[in-house]
């Protein structure tokens, strides 16, 4: 139940288990689009920037699953292409995180523990920074993370759909769950049986599970275009206080994104004008040459987010109901490691390096 970039990954990954019929369920009435703005989704609104060395948890569970899904994407993206023919953006650069202060002494301790992790991260001085990216202003150092990574999302779960529906996968979109009642789902299209339930609907799983409560948190972005490139060859994406420069090809940028919190009661404010211009100034505050972009699209989507607990949601519910939702701001970079979950619950095998 669910099809976003969660729900098609938990259902690319059970279709290579033989003797497994599955069918994934959606209210939306296509696969997830670019610029389907009637019916926004938090994979619609991701714009797929892939932080796992570079986040500053130290260790833990969620670490884990940032890891795995970037080794994940590493050896799957190619895997994906060659099934389905498909190309899949998928930025192999890294991820560079600009500083705008001379304290680095967090960085610094976090650059030992991933050494210790086998894992590499560069402080890089203004001078590097300047010889590499002379476009970037106002910035006094940057932290470099080679292994991190960005990628499609609406490319990628439009593969991970297309790769599962080869393997004998059945989708229904346009088909909206009314209600439930174990393993059995009652929807538009009539009943659905199951030996197993899996619920990965994001936002909407609030409307099934009351008991579950998920707010919707709005996000923003903007793809531009230049006159020239930025730069003469492929670079990593670039961050400042939590926003995001990623380089799409042929002079065009991705910057984004807003998080804009419902009222008390749940509801979805419009998208604000104020904060997304607030992400414009932050963007050509550290890329100047922003100020002169063309506009080409902009788009919102609405991200899941659990409220009391931690996000994801990964557990069972009731016997062969199980939960894989509320992934907030990290569905992209936390999918694979869910669905490895899933796939474990169901196949019964221990999971305990997760």
């Amino acid at each position: 139940m669910g099809c976003g970039v969660v729900g098609a990954t938990i259902a690319y990954e059970l279709s290579k288990v033989p003797d497994l019929e599955i069918t994934v369920v959606d209210a939306q009435p296509t696969p997830v689009q670019a610029d389907l703005q009637e019916c926004p989704t938090a994979t619609g609104a991701a714009l797929g920037v892939l932080m796992g060395a570079i986040s500053k948890k130290e260790k833990g569970r969620n670490l884990r699953m940032r890891l795995f899904g970037i080794q994940y994407y590493n050896d799957v993206v190619p895997e994906l292409e060659a099934l389905t023919g498909r190309s899949i953006p998928f930025n192999r650069e890294g991820i560079l995180m600009l500083q705008f202060s001379d304290d680095l002494e967090v960085w610094k301790r976090l650059i030992e523990v991933r050494r210790k992790q086998d894992l590499t991260l560069e402080i890089w001085d203004q001078d590097r920074l300047q010889s590499e990216f002379p476009f970037l202003d106002r910035a006094t150092a940057a932290i470099y993370s080679p292994c991190d990574r960005q990628i499609n999302p609406v490319a990628l779960t439009q593969a991970l759909i297309e790769g599962a529906k080869l393997r004998g996968v059945n989708f229904q979109f346009g088909t909206k769950v009314l209600g439930r009642q174990g393993n059995q789902l009652q929807t538009s299209q009539g009943i659905l049986e199951s030996d197993y339930l899996v619920i990965s609907a994001g936002v909407g799983t609030s409307g099934i599970e009351t008991s579950i409560n998920i707010r919707p948190v709005l996000g923003q972005a903007i793809q531009v275009r230049l006159a020239k490139p930025l730069g003469d060859r492929p670079f990593p994406v670039i961050t400042g206080d939590d926003v995001h420069l990623v380089s799409i090809g042929n002079s065009e940028y991705w910057i984004g994104a807003t998080v804009e919190f419902p009222t008390e009661a749940g509801e979805v404010l419009p998208p604000d004008r104020a904060m997304f211009d607030q992400v414009m100034r932050q963007a050509i505050e550290f890329c100047p040459s922003l100020k002169d972009a063309e506009p080409i699209r902009t788009w919102f989507g609405l991200r899941p987010r659990p409220q009391g607990r931690p996000a994801p949601i990964i557990e069972e519910l009731e016997p062969n109901v199980l939960l894989a939702t509320g992934h907030y701001r990290n569905g992209v970079l936390l999918a694979p490691a869910t669905a490895a979950h899933v796939r474990a619950k169901i196949l019964q095998i221990d999971l305990a390096e997760l």
